[in-house]
């Protein structure tokens, strides 16, 4: 039986930010690609998870479902038999954390989200020289108005609902591929490092030249690892 792999997006995106991972995966797995819409609550929308997809599942998130990953690991560990993460954080929200994102909300409501998304958030989460691509800034625009003000609403409710996860990275018994890039400043390299030296069995990979969206900034070499990588686990 294929196994299932299960895709969480990132805030503000959808399945589009796996589109070359989908096709190149789809050797080794079943990909499906979960809602961070569901609900406003992180634990509500990690049980619609696993209710909607049955048995043992792979889990890949990137930033936000990264931390939805954490979640589904602390409702149901038995399930998950292998866990990719992406450009993630697994401690609490700080302070300048919950400032920044109510802040995007309420330029939502204001003027939606294609403003800071265009003059904000795009700059702030690709590599520079990512950033000049005009065909991948429209990609993740166009990701953003996908998701719209609701859906960016509960996605920043739920998450800085999270609870710290450092507690529960010693207790991940399955193999593990953490991979974020050299220039993610959303989520920096240290924090993936801090998480690779406490889950057991974990590798840690950095992606060259990429910022936060490193599906998209580097599919292929992200597509190779990860392949690479379950190839022997």
């Amino acid at each position: 039986m294929t196994e299932k792999l299960i895709m969480i997006p990132g805030t503000l995106c959808d399945e589009a930010l796996f589109k070359h991972q989908i096709t190149e995966l789809s050797i080794i797995a079943d990909c499906y690609i979960a809602s961070t819409t569901s609900a406003a609550s992180l634990q509500q929308v990690a049980k619609n998870i696993l209710d909607k997809y049955s048995g043992d599942l792979s889990i890949m998130g990137l930033s936000y479902g990264g931390i939805i990953a954490f979640e589904l690991l602390r409702q149901a560990p038995h399930r998950i038999k292998r866990l990719i993460l992406l450009n993630t954080n697994y401690k609490e929200p700080s302070e300048q954390t919950r400032i920044s994102q109510q802040r995007f909300v309420g330029m939502a409501y204001l003027e939606g989200v294609k403003g800071f998304t265009s003059t904000i958030l795009i700059d702030a989460m690709l590599h520079p020289k990512n950033a000049k691509n005009k065909e991948l800034r429209e990609v993740v625009l166009n990701m953003a108005l996908n998701i719209g003000v609701a859906g960016f609403f509960n996605q920043v409710k739920a998450q800085l609902g999270r609870p710290d996860s450092t507690k529960d990275l010693q207790n991940i018994k399955c193999p593990t591929l953490i991979i974020t890039g050299r220039e993610d400043v959303i989520c920096p390299i240290k924090l993936h490092e801090e998480m690779a030296a406490a889950i057991p069995n974990s590798v840690l990979k950095i992606i060259e030249e990429c910022g936060h969206l490193s599906t998209l900034e580097q599919p292929k070499l992200v597509s190779n690892t990860i392949l690479n990588w379950w190839n022997k686990n």
